[in-house]
């Protein structure tokens, strides 16, 4: 960071993308979290400006919404982005040029060499090697890599293999609508509208998000594979995704099965995650106790349950883990690397 203005105390911060699903939890853990801001500002496009949202920080308990331009993020230290990569790399000259700092919340900058992917509670010193922009990984890998790091600092761990249940609102907002009509008309027997799925979501699975690539994986795949060896720092650990879209509003589950190089055993392995930074161990079968997607939504840990030995390989442990997207896998997570920025 060396040559960047000095963060502010009370920094001044802007939220890009403010009327999106990600944008209007960002608001949300901003207020809740009490993040020390002199100002906030909401930013979106033109057909939103001057609307209001609500934001106990503003004026009467509101915002008023500001549309974007370059000259936004004059005057602001923090720009929490939350729009699609193409708009993000857009103004990344704007906000890096104004002094500020972009936390992007999408896949536009992940892989770059000079722009560090960050977990809080993996890897919050690599804020340190920031020039002006910081990642923010994608929802499945932030909440798979929180499970995996505590157990990776007591044996290195060579393979892991998830399958993803990934909920309608990691789609967005309108994809959270579509869930909901196509639910009302299936149950009522009418022609179901399908506009953002490849196919119906109600009443249905698809092992399809994000665009398919040469070797059969979609992009969605392979982002949790190259994302978990950066946020890790170790490219060796082997990893490979199944992503699944699921008929859940809210809250990604996965089931993780991850192999060891070195001795790891039930007990030590639960142990750590149950003293982890972010993660709450529920697991309890015999009183039917596990995470389950429906009954957390809202909340912010990384949820883990079903831990158990895998007895095909030498040393492996397999685990259920959900945890709500919108929160800990984006919003909650870019905050939170907002507050690593605090002097």
């Amino acid at each position: 960071m060396s040559g960047r203005k000095p963060m502010p105390a009370q920094p001044v911060v802007a939220v890009a993308g403010a009327t999106g699903a990600v944008g209007l939890e960002m608001l949300k853990v901003l207020e809740q979290r009490a993040f020390p801001a002199s100002k906030v500002k909401a930013l979106a496009s033109a057909r939103s400006a001057g609307k209001t949202l609500p934001f106990a920080g503003g004026q009467g308990g509101e915002i008023v919404i500001e549309e974007m331009t370059p000259e936004s993020f004059n005057g602001v230290d923090i720009a929490l982005f939350a729009v699609d990569g193409s708009i993000s790399l857009q103004y990344r000259e704007a906000v890096v040029g104004a002094g500020a700092v972009m936390i992007d919340n999408s896949s536009a900058f992940r892989m770059d060499d000079d722009v560090p992917l960050i977990v809080p509670e993996v890897n919050s010193e690599a804020v340190d090697s920031h020039s002006g922009v910081i990642a923010n990984p994608n929802c499945s890998t932030i909440q798979m890599v929180i499970a995996l790091a505590p157990l990776h600092k007591l044996a290195k761990i060579k393979r892991v293999v998830v399958s993803t249940y990934q909920s309608a609102s990691g789609a967005g907002a309108e994809a959270m609508d579509e869930l909901y009509e196509q639910t009302r008309e299936f149950l009522n027997d009418e022609p179901l509208t399908i506009e953002h799925f490849a196919h119906q979501i109600a009443f249905n699975l698809i092992p399809h998000i994000d665009s398919f690539m040469d070797d059969g994986a979609t992009k969605e795949e392979w982002k949790m594979v190259v994302e978990t060896k950066k946020i890790l720092g170790d490219k060796s650990v082997e990893v490979i995704a199944n992503c699944v879209r699921v008929p859940v509003l809210r809250s990604h589950s996965e089931m993780i099965n991850v192999e060891f190089s070195e001795p790891m055993d039930v007990d030590t392995a639960r142990a750590a995650l149950s003293v982890a930074p972010g993660i709450e161990v529920m697991d309890n079968p015999a009183e039917s106790l596990y995470p389950m997607p429906g009954l957390l939504s809202g909340t912010d840990p990384v949820y883990l349950g079903r831990i158990r030995k895998d007895p095909t390989v030498m040393w492996g442990i397999n685990f259920w883990c959900v945890s709500d997207q919108l929160r800990k896998g984006a919003a909650l997570n870019a905050v939170q690397i907002a507050e690593l920025l605090l002097p």
